[in-house]
């Protein structure tokens, strides 16, 4: 396979500078939305500001660029290790580049590597298809947002709820209640609902890749999804927690089997900037968009 290493630094520059339309668009109605001259207008105005900025500029949309999640999705035949000392080979250029941040720290003395790589840094998750060609999706996940994620085993001692679409219902809830504007809302909440720990707070994240304007292939999923975007922006929290309208601009959900003991709901918050991109290589062709 060819050497990914330069088209990966690209992919990581237009995350990390140019914000998807679906989330444009879904911020520009929220403006909409709220009333003239408040606080969330005013913030959700500065916002788009900056998006416009930082596509002019190819500048980091955030001073926080967060943790580099890469998802690749390859044939037979793909080495994993190539990839992965691809990946990491790109985050280093682009941190170089100044389009990320040196964010990586190593946990307990807290000491900088420089470069953006370290012990499991980038993240990289591989799912091997039945496809002939090789996709890498990337997330950008603030620090800010990643703190207010959180996971429940229903029954929770902080919230009554039942093992069903009810009790997953309160749980997104209490996770958005408790959020507030941390995290810096209007946020996106993806969900996974089942499976073990690790399993479902990865499905909650995976999430996050997904359109705002999609629709859930499963029916009850895709009612929820709705009727929780709405009621969490009934809440009235608003951007940066300053109240309003829009507290969220999507809920995206899906499940996994579980083992009959533990029922996990699992919640992924990300920002407003919800950074997402996918780099597809196809016969010898490379080319990157929005999901």
């Amino acid at each position: 396979m060819q050497d990914l290493t330069n088209h990966l630094v690209e992919l990581i520059k237009s995350t990390s500078t140019d914000l998807s339309p679906d989330v444009e668009t879904a911020l520009t109605a929220a403006r909409t939305s709220e009333e003239p001259g408040t606080a969330a207008h005013g913030a959700l105005g500065t916002i788009l500001q900056n998006v416009e900025m930082s596509r002019g500029t190819a500048r980091p949309i955030c001073q926080d660029t967060g943790t580099p999640i890469f998802h690749v999705w390859y044939p037979v035949g793909v080495s994993q290790r190539a990839i992965r000392e691809q990946i990491q080979a790109a985050v280093s250029v682009a941190t170089e580049q100044s389009y990320l941040r040196p964010n990586a720290v190593e946990a307990l003395s807290g000491k900088n590597s420089g470069d953006n790589t370290g012990e499991d840094f980038p993240t990289v998750h591989f799912d091997e298809w039945e496809h002939e060609y090789v996709q890498v999706g990337l997330m950008l996940k603030g620090g800010g947002s990643e703190n207010c994620g959180c996971q429940f085993s229903v029954p929770s001692p902080e919230f009554p709820a039942s093992r069903d679409i009810n009790g997953v219902r309160k749980a997104v809830l209490e996770a958005a209640h408790k959020a507030q504007g941390l995290g810096c809302a209007p946020g996106i909440l993806g969900v996974g609902v089942g499976g073990d720990r690790a399993s479902s707070m990865l499905k909650a994240k995976e999430q996050l890749f997904r359109r705002l304007d999609d629709n859930n292939p499963d029916p009850e999923f895709d009612a929820m999804e709705k009727r929780l975007h709405r009621e969490i922006n009934e809440l009235g929290i608003g951007p940066m927690g300053f109240g309003g309208a829009t507290t969220v601009l999507g809920v995206k959900m899906a499940q996994l089997h579980r083992v009959p003991a533990s029922f996990f709901v699992s919640v992924a918050y990300m920002c407003w900037a919800d950074r997402r991109k996918i780099m597809t290589i196809k016969n010898g062709n490379v080319t990157i968009e929005a999901p």
